[in-house]
C-alpha cells in the first residue's frame, strides 16, 4: 500500500483548485450534487407524505403528531444528516458524469507529453455508472443490518465498505481511458489495497456534511494522479 502516493496525489487535486478549468468542473459538480441531494431528500419526503396521512397518521403504526412538525421546521438539518448516506450514491453519480473533464484538466497540466484520448462511448459510459450506482446502493442497503448488529463500527463498516466501492470506481473510470476495461482491471487487481486505501480517504469526509459537496470532483482528479502513479509498477 503507497500511502505516500494516495497522499500526494490528494494534496495535487486540492493545488489545482486555483487552475480556472478546473475550478469551473468543481463549482459546477458542487452544484449538481447539492440539486441531486435536494431531489433525493424530496423524493424521501415524498415517500413520507404516502405513508403519512394529512393528519400526521402512519398508515401501519398509528398517530405520530410531531412528524409532519419534524418535516417543515428540521427538513434542512435532517438533509445535511441525510446527506451522510446519500452522498455516496451521489459521489458515483457525480464522478461518472466529470470524469473525463476533470481527468483531462489534470493531465493537461500535470502530464502535457501525452497523447490525447478519445472519450468512453455515452452508452458504455452509462452502462458503467448504472452498474456501479446498483452495487453502491446494494451494499450500503445492506450494511444498515451491520450497523444495526455492531454500532459502534458502524461508521468504520461506513468507511470501509465505501472505501472499497468507490475505489474500485474512481479507478476504473480513470484508467479505463487510458488502459481499456481489461487494463484498468488488471491494475485493479495489482493495488487492489492501495485502491482500498485511498477510496477510504474519499469516503470518510463524504460523512461530513457540507465538506462531502466537493469530494467527487476532488475524488476524480486525486485518482487520475493515483493511476499515473500505479500504471507503469
Amino acid at each position: 500500500m503507497d500511502i505516500g502516493l494516495i497522499l500526494g496525489s490528494f494534496f495535487r487535486a486540492i493545488a489545482q483548485i486555483g487552475d480556472r478549468r478546473f475550478r469551473r468542473v468543481l463549482w459546477i459538480g458542487i452544484a449538481l450534487t447539492f440539486a441531486l441531494l435536494v431531489a433525493a431528500y424530496a423524493g424521501l419526503l415524498w415517500i413520507i407524505e404516502i405513508t403519512v396521512g394529512p393528519d400526521g397518521y402512519f398508515d401501519v403504526l398509528g398517530r405520530v403528531e410531531w412528524l409532519n412538525d419534524l418535516l417543515s421546521v428540521s427538513s434542512f438539518l435532517f438533509m445535511l444528516v441525510l446527506s451522510v448516506f446519500l452522498m455516496v450514491p451521489v459521489a458515483s453519480a457525480i464522478t461518472s458524469m466529470f470524469l473525463e473533464e476533470v481527468a483531462e484538466a489534470v493531465e493537461d497540466r500535470h502530464y502535457p507529453t501525452l497523447p490525447q484520448v478519445a472519450p468512453i462511448p455515452f452508452f458504455e459510459a452509462l452502462r458503467d455508472t448504472l452498474n456501479f450506482l446498483g452495487v453502491l446502493i446494494g451494499a450500503n442497503l445492506l450494511a444498515f443490518v451491520l450497523y444495526a448488529l455492531f454500532p459502534p463500527a458502524a461508521l468504520f463498516i461506513f468507511w470501509g465498505l465505501n472505501g472499497f466501492l468507490l475505489g474500485r470506481e474512481y479507478f476504473q473510470l480513470a484508467a479505463m481511458r487510458r488502459v481499456g476495461r481489461a487494463g484498468a482491471k488488471n491494475l485493479r487487481k495489482r493495488h487492489g489495497l492501495t485502491i482500498w486505501a485511498a477510496g477510504t480517504l474519499m469516503a470518510m469526509p463524504l460523512s461530513i456534511p457540507l465538506v462531502n459537496l466537493f469530494i467527487p470532483i476532488l475524488g476524480a482528479a486525486t485518482f487520475t494522479h493515483i493511476f499515473h502513479g500505479l500504471k507503469d509498477r
